[in-house]
């Protein structure tokens, strides 16, 4: 019988059904990264979500023969020696191929119609003691007709080109950076830094793409250029942003992701940049609407009984 254990129950607000098999489950709402080998221990089935598992860790886990991941990403797992030790490795995958792309529109929204600093005017009485119906204090501009350059092609990059072509924006799709060839229907890495007005994140993060903004890319973008990253924290280099938001080298940025979360000390946390009006930071909420949670934990249960039945699926290892 599989003994099934969910370390990390608190970090998706949905219900889990029981998988259609004779099994124990065992729910921890949290895990301090160092109890993660004593609540794992006898497990044949690990359920994590940012918990890492190591080498050391994996070796630590004879009984272990599956770990599900309740997340697309799974830079926190040890594929190699979970490969080496035949364990099957299963993500859960375009759950949140709605609620990710709205939320880069909310963020992108919210920065160029000025929504945050025109709220504060108004809970400052600014509107209150105008001579006029309305004021132009910060100025607005539309998305119709710019240009949104997406790194990332997978679910959510086609999801958040989908709305953009519905705002009228001109979507650019941007290869590889350093690829020594260009798909069709793709543009140089280089060349969609310098033309699109917006660039929107949608890459996993690896070693290839850690800091694949960086400031050579900040300072090679439009001068009135937005940075939306959704995706990973790491992907941008966090004191380069901060250097350009506080110069006005871009327009402005709006993140849901920090390369260290919970953050504990990084440089767009500074109060000056929380506080300005061309910077939005989110606690990695992008794919968290109830819809996208429910369906996460549904297609993990899948994954599961897929595995228990002899035909994983969803594999990454």
């Amino acid at each position: 019988m599989h003994r099934i254990v969910n370390i990390e129950a608190g970090a998706v607000r949905a219900r889990f059904r029981r998988p259609a098999f004779a099994h124990e489950w065992v729910d921890f709402e949290a895990t301090a990264q160092g109890d993660v080998a004593d609540r794992l221990v006898d497990a044949t089935i690990a359920i994590v979500n940012k918990r890492r598992l190591t080498a050391d860790l994996i070796a630590a886990l004879p009984a272990l023969q599956m770990v599900a991941v309740a997340a697309t990403g799974y830079n926190n797992i040890d594929l190699d020696a979970c490969r080496a030790r035949g364990i099957v490795v299963s993500n859960v995958r375009g759950y949140a191929r709605d609620t990710v792309p709205e939320h880069v529109f909310a963020l992108l929204l919210a920065l160029i119609r000025q929504i945050g600093p025109y709220h504060r005017s108004v809970a400052a009485g600014r509107w209150q003691t105008s001579e006029q119906f309305c004021y132009f204090d910060y100025p607005i501009r539309d998305l119709a007709g710019r240009k949104l350059g997406i790194l990332g092609s997978g679910t959510l990059g086609q999801g958040v080109a989908r709305i953009a072509e519905a705002f009228g924006m001109t979507v650019l799709r941007g290869e590889h950076k350093g690829a020594a060839a260009v798909r069709e229907g793709y543009l140089p890495f280089e060349q969609l830094i310098g033309e699109a007005d917006v660039i929107s994140l949608h890459c996993p993060l690896t070693e290839h793409t850690r800091h694949l903004i960086g400031a050579r890319e900040l300072a090679a973008m439009k001068p009135g250029a937005l940075l939306i990253n959704t995706a990973r924290g790491g992907l941008v280099d966090e004191h380069a942003l901060a250097d350009a938001l506080r110069s006005g080298r871009i327009s402005g940025a709006g993140f849901d992701v920090l390369s260290e979360e919970p953050p504990r000390d990084n440089p767009l946390l500074a109060a000056d940049l929380l506080a300005a009006g061309n910077f939005i930071l989110t606690p990695h909420v992008a794919w968290s609407s109830g819809e996208a949670m429910q369906a996460l934990a549904d297609q993990l249960i899948g994954n599961i009984e897929a595995f228990a039945a002899g035909e994983p699926r969803n594999r990454v290892a």
